[in-house]
């Protein structure tokens, strides 16, 4: 089970913004999100976040890159 609630997307989507289903299907989680108005749900990312993310999940180099 992958914890989205796809029913809830799609009548939000289909019924509430009325779009149709390959308007629906077109958007990034991003797009949907934003008309959704919950753009404001995640912080902005900050050049602090940014480097705290960054420390934590560093760049790896393959050993034959």
């Amino acid at each position: 089970m992958s914890g989205i609630d796809w029913a809830g997307l799609m009548r939000a989507g289909l019924h509430g913004l009325r779009l149709r289903p390959e308007q629906f299907w077109a958007l990034t989680p991003a797009e949907l999100r934003i008309m959704l108005g919950a753009e404001q749900a995640v912080p902005p990312l900050t050049r602090a976040r940014l480097e705290e993310l960054a420390a934590a999940f560093p760049d790896r180099r393959d050993r034959d890159g």
